[in-house]
């Protein structure tokens, strides 16, 4: 029986099921390496592999998601689950080579489409206010810890069985996703939209500047989030190959892990802190020192090893300090008629982003050298470059707002 959308019940289940679909996303860039050398893949083609995710998810989810503003979420957020576990099953069991783990890739992008957004729409609809911003806190917490303990996962699952059964497990876990959204999401269509209007029309949206100022921001945001997560196990691989961590460091994998669940818990505060502070101020703290760190890390490649280890933590921290208030900024900025499509443009604007930086970061990588804190330096540091530009975007669109 569907439980009543709202209450902290189906709150909290549709989190278990949004970590349950996302606990396999990061098997990839958390075994990067081992499948450059398996693939004998360049900088870029794993920047591709990493990328495709992103450029899938991103023609995807305008459609999926606007729908969810005409058809019962519970029918899109079911064709994404099953998509995500089958993405994963067919990685793990059926790719062997650049092509086909690139179309298994685009697949979960493309089950993520249907999950992500959709999924937060369901959560966010029933509720207003300050209630409405902490579940969508609480959303993004859940989401972070299974992006965080999806590298772990890896590692440990691979290290028993092989990296294959890592992904494996990521798609039985989408599984269980898909059979909590079948028990508790209600087959209840929206209410119709005020005045009709087309599918994919997005020209009301983009009227709103308020909205599409955390649009800016959260493109930004999540390039920044896909390029450390995409290579930040690579990176920590050459650094700790040039200066040995000592023995009692946990292994690159598990570090992820550590530095994902610290940033849920900076994320819970930074929402805290725009509640009390202002939104504007986290975000400007968050990608002002986001920018820095990005170049900071990138040149500390091969230097001591809990010097990397610090400054990939601090990254992380500042990258996830805005990542809810920028989510919830949108949402509340959005008209509640147009919710699903408004939030389908910041998913599209920001996995555009997620897309590029990945694979920008991988051919900035190849010519440079491939390796070396100058390689490193500049593949990470082209990164500030973007971040400023879209700090720049978002104050000019909230003051036009």
């Amino acid at each position: 029986m569907p439980l009543l959308p709202g209450t902290p019940r189906f709150i909290a289940a549709m989190v278990t099921a949004q970590v349950l679909t996302q606990i396999g996303a990061f098997t990839l860039p958390a075994l990067l390496p081992v499948y450059i050398d398996r693939w004998s893949l360049s900088g870029t083609e794993a920047g591709w592999l990493i990328g495709i995710f992103f450029a899938a998810y991103v023609p995807a989810v305008p459609l999926l998601l606007a729908l969810t503003d005409r058809v019962p979420a519970r029918r899109i957020y079911l064709v994404g689950t099953g998509a995500t576990a089958l993405a994963h099953l067919g990685f793990g069991l059926l790719a062997d080579d650049f092509w086909s783990g690139l179309a298994f890739r685009a697949l979960a992008g493309i089950g993520w489409a249907g999950a992500y957004m959709p999924g937060l729409k369901a959560i966010a609809d029933p509720l207003t206010g300050s209630a409405q911003t902490r579940a969508v806190s609480w959303h993004a917490a859940g989401v972070g810890f299974a992006g965080a303990l999806s590298f772990a996962m890896a590692g440990a699952v691979a290290a028993l069985a092989g990296p294959d059964a890592a992904f494996f497990a990521g798609g039985i876990m989408a599984a269980g996703a898909f059979a909590i959204a079948l028990v508790i999401l209600p087959d209840t269509a929206p209410p119709p939209r005020a005045g009709g209007g087309r599918l994919l029309d997005f020209r009301p949206v983009l009227r709103n500047r308020r909205a599409l100022a955390w649009i800016a921001g959260y493109c930004v945001h999540t390039l920044e989030m896909a390029v450390l997560r995409a290579w930040g196990v690579a990176f920590l691989v050459a650094s700790f190959a040039v200066t040995a961590p000592p023995s009692w460091l946990p292994g690159p994998t598990v570090l992820f892990t550590i530095a994902g669940v610290i940033g849920i818990v900076v994320s819970l505060f930074g929402n805290e802190a725009s509640e009390r502070f202002g939104r504007a101020r986290i975000v400007t703290v968050a990608m002002l020192g986001g920018a820095a760190l990005s170049v900071v890390t990138g040149f500390s490649a091969g230097a001591a090893p809990l010097v990397a280890v610090a400054f990939v933590f601090a990254w992380n921290a500042a990258i996830y300090l805005d990542s809810s208030a920028l989510t919830a900024g949108t949402v509340q900025a959005a008209d509640p008629a147009l919710r699903g499509a408004t939030m389908g443009l910041h998913s599209m604007a920001g996995y555009a982003g997620g897309f590029v930086g990945p694979l920008l970061t991988g051919v900035v990588l190849d010519l440079a050298g491939g390796d070396g804190a100058l390689a490193w330096g500049l593949a990470f540091g082209q990164v500030a470059l973007t971040t400023l530009a879209g700090f720049a975007v978002l104050r000019w669109l909230g003051r036009a707002a």
